[in-house]
């Protein structure tokens, strides 16, 4: 029986997501993912950036609903980095998995929500992903809770629990190449002409960062990866070529960008694609993994393509934006924008005593973090944050703001409107009316 409307043969489809298939791959991932991020919180609490990005600055920019998340004094968020790190361990053990996996989604996602400034795509992958994994079986199998008899021994799951997650990788890469699809990526190489030529002096390949054939080659070869690499990943003729071109790729974009731990990340998780096989406890046969209750049997998988769908639409929605989002910012978070510009802005800050007519300047620098400071301004929805802070400073003045950007090498313009008073902006999901839409695209 096909569906009139997509021709597909939905009977078949079904069939082929409720098969049971070998658990392996969901294990592999529940210790590769565990492990990656126990090391990735000792990393931070090594760097002492608990203290630098959340205990010294004076303000935080939050998510819009989000006010209330508020930083805990130092010693609590030394408390949620060590809870983190021993979740993660916890995780990759298989101890207590569903409750360790939704503390870890809980902690992880405070800490991401406490201040914009320093959101990166990688860091929402974790949340998002974190979250996915609470509902799925990966202790089923070398886990301590078999042992402590939390949790059954199962060697196959549903079909559609491993493409779920596989499902979710392809997503961060399909829309990271969907979004190189544009005039600066294709057509100039930027920004990576900027970012290459600051690198000549890399070992062995930095002669070529001269030339700008590299950044162009890099370019499209960068946007083929990110759309492609998906469905080699899931084509079993292609599968390991296509992980070593993985490993390759991050492995490059590890060394020559300060991307983090998102290389690693990314190379650790895509081994979910990989049909890992185990060997299957003692009399258990595949049939015997399906769900019970066949009632409920497709309400997991249909809460699970609902989370999928909602996946696949946030990344679009920056098309409700007039605009270029790449200038605008607006719709840009959470879209797996991976690294398509270079943006420098220079933001002045004028404060007004309605009452008074006097007026003063106010720089950035005497409330912010250099970080901080270097985020707000060139994103519209932080520099007015920051603007109404700046009026509860000064007794709900008036402020306005000069903002100046530059991205991906064109000569600097205006960003705002400089007559707004930008205390009295909606922060809201409309398109800001404050924003100078049109820039110099030489």
């Amino acid at each position: 029986m096909r569906d009139r409307i997509t021709g597909m043969d939905l009977p078949a489809i079904r069939h082929r997501l409720s098969r049971p298939v070998d658990i392996g791959p969901l294990i592999v991932l529940r210790v590769a993912f565990g492990l990656m991020m126990f090391i990735g919180a000792a990393r931070f609490m090594a760097r002492g950036w608990i203290r630098e990005l959340y205990v010294l600055p004076r303000f935080h920019f939050t998510y819009a609903g989000f006010d209330w998340v508020r930083p805990l004094p130092e010693a609590g968020l030394w408390l949620v980095f060590i809870g983190l790190a021993l979740l993660s361990l916890f995780i990759a053990l298989g101890l207590a998995y569903r409750l360790s996996m939704a503390g870890f989604f809980v902690l992880f996602t405070y800490i991401e929500l406490l201040d914009k400034t320093y959101y990166l795509n990688h860091y929402y992958f974790v949340s998002v992903l974190s979250f996915l994994l609470i509902f799925l079986p990966l202790n089923g199998r070398y886990a301590l809770d078999n042992r402590l008899g939390l949790a059954r021994e199962r060697a196959f799951v549903p079909a559609w629990m491993v493409w779920a997650v596989r499902a979710q990788l392809g997503l961060v890469y399909f829309f990271a190449g969907l979004a190189k699809i544009n005039p600066d990526w294709m057509f100039r190489a930027q920004p990576l002409t900027i970012w290459l030529h600051a690198r000549t002096g890399t070992p062995l390949i930095g002669r070529l960062f001269d030339y700008n054939w590299a950044a162009y080659a890099m370019s499209w070869a960068g946007m083929l990866f990110d759309l492609t690499i998906p469905f080699w990943l899931s084509w079993r003729r292609t599968r390991l070529p296509a992980y070593l071109v993985v490993v390759v790729f991050h492995s490059l974009t590890g060394l020559l960008f300060n991307i983090g731990m998102f290389p690693w990340i990314m190379i650790a998780c895509t081994l979910v694609f990989f049909d890992w096989r185990l060997p299957a406890p003692m009399g258990e046969t595949a049939g015997q993994s399906t769900p019970r209750g066949r009632r409920l049997a497709w309400l997991y998988p249909g809460l699970v393509a609902a989370f999928l769908g909602v996946q696949m639409l946030l990344p679009l929605r920056h098309w409700l934006y007039p605009g270029n989002v790449n200038w605008t910012e607006e719709g840009g978070r959470f879209a797996w924008r991976v690294m398509l510009v270079e943006k420098t802005g220079q933001a002045t800050f004028f404060v007004r005593d309605p009452a008074t007519g006097r007026e003063q300047i106010v720089l950035p620098g005497d409330y912010l973090t250099d970080l901080q400071e270097k985020q707000m301004s060139f994103q519209p929805d932080m520099i007015a944050q920051f603007a109404r802070f700046v009026a509860r400073q000064h007794g709900d003045a008036e402020v306005r703001a000069e903002v100046y950007v530059s991205w991906n090498g064109r000569a600097s313009r205006l960003l705002l409107d400089p007559d707004v008073n930008l205390a009295e902006v909606p922060l809201d999901l409309r398109p800001d009316s404050w924003i100078i839409r049109s820039y110099d695209d030489k």
